[in-house]
């Protein structure tokens, strides 16, 4: 699942939005012992998949002081390999799917990157590996002022946002609430047309705590889903992406930061959609079996701006 959220900023080219075909350079990782920095769960020494542990190895935590509360969090983000300073056109932010965190982005940073775009990938607070051991609130609310906080100490000027599945609901919800941070939109896959969290916001606590310890947190149901959606990956390569995407469920704060998101009622941006005035590009799997892809064409029919 994907849990991360881009921000980019850029500038649209008429060709399309990042050109990237002067990147002939494969990109090869060679076997190597990667540091991993302590917060993250020891399970991550179990990981083979080299571009995992690279990003892995790059994972820190940033200070983001919280303004509707007295919280500062340790945020956990991949910091761009070059700030750039002189040139503003190229700042990217990624963010991911729910319950997920920015090793979604292990296939992509490289490639971005090699093209020399500022690329930065956060997870949105309650997901990842942020430090929530003083347990704040993970509503929307919170979120977005997370992601604020974080834009106006580390990045400052508008910037290209990316959010696949849930992301896509997180970035639409930003970007209409802070335009002045937006440059302009990505959407992939976007899961945006569900009404929040639905009847899971008035399950009792309990109930809530088994479901995401049982469904989000189990190996097999993991295994399992990961199966249905990558197909023909091989037992071995399954096995490892579970891993991956399961790694941040370890931490000890996970459960609470999760059921607190759920309870609240999530995200419900779909009437927000028309309201959308930056540019934004929609992108879509046509294999992808989880949303429907002819919802991407309603997306472009109700943003103005959208292609």
């Amino acid at each position: 699942m994907f849990s991360a959220t881009v921000m980019i900023t850029a500038s649209f080219s008429t060709a399309g939005m990042i050109n990237t075909s002067n990147c002939r350079t494969p990109l090869v990782f060679r076997p190597s012992a990667e540091v991993f920095p302590p917060f993250l769960p020891k399970e991550v020494e179990k990981i083979k998949d080299p571009f995992a542990r690279k990003l892995a190895s790059r994972i820190e935590r940033l200070p983001v002081e919280l303004s509707i509360s007295n919280h500062c969090i340790m945020s956990s983000c991949v910091k761009p390999l070059v700030q750039n300073t002189t040139n503003p056109l190229f700042s990217l932010l990624f963010t991911g799917l729910f319950c997920s965190s920015c090793f979604e982005w292990r296939y992509t940073l490289p490639f971005l990157e090699q093209a020399g775009l500022e690329t930065w990938a956060i997870d949105i607070l309650g997901w990842g590996f942020s430090n929530l051991e003083s347990l704040p609130l993970c509503n929307v609310e919170s979120k977005r002022d997370h992601l604020l906080q974080f834009w106006k100490a580390y990045i400052g000027r508008p910037m290209l946002l990316v959010g696949p599945s849930l992301g896509a609901a997180v970035a639409i919800d930003f970007a209409i609430n802070h335009p002045e941070a937006v440059d302009k939109l990505i959407l992939i896959d976007a899961s945006v047309y569900a009404e929040g969290t639905g009847n899971l916001s008035r399950l009792p606590k309990f109930v809530a705590y088994a479901g995401v310890s049982i469904l989000l947190k189990s190996l097999p149901l993991r295994f399992f889903a990961t199966d249905l959606m990558f197909k023909s990956i091989g037992l071995d390569t399954c096995l490892d992406w579970t891993l991956i995407g399961r790694l941040h469920c370890l931490l000890p704060w996970w459960e609470e930061a999760t059921v607190d998101f759920m309870n609240s009622g999530g995200y419900n941006v779909a009437a927000l959609i028309p309201q959308i005035l930056k540019r934004t590009l929609i992108i879509w799997g046509e294999d992808d079996h989880v949303i429907d892809s002819k919802l991407a064409v309603v997306g472009i029919n109700l943003s103005p701006n959208s292609i």
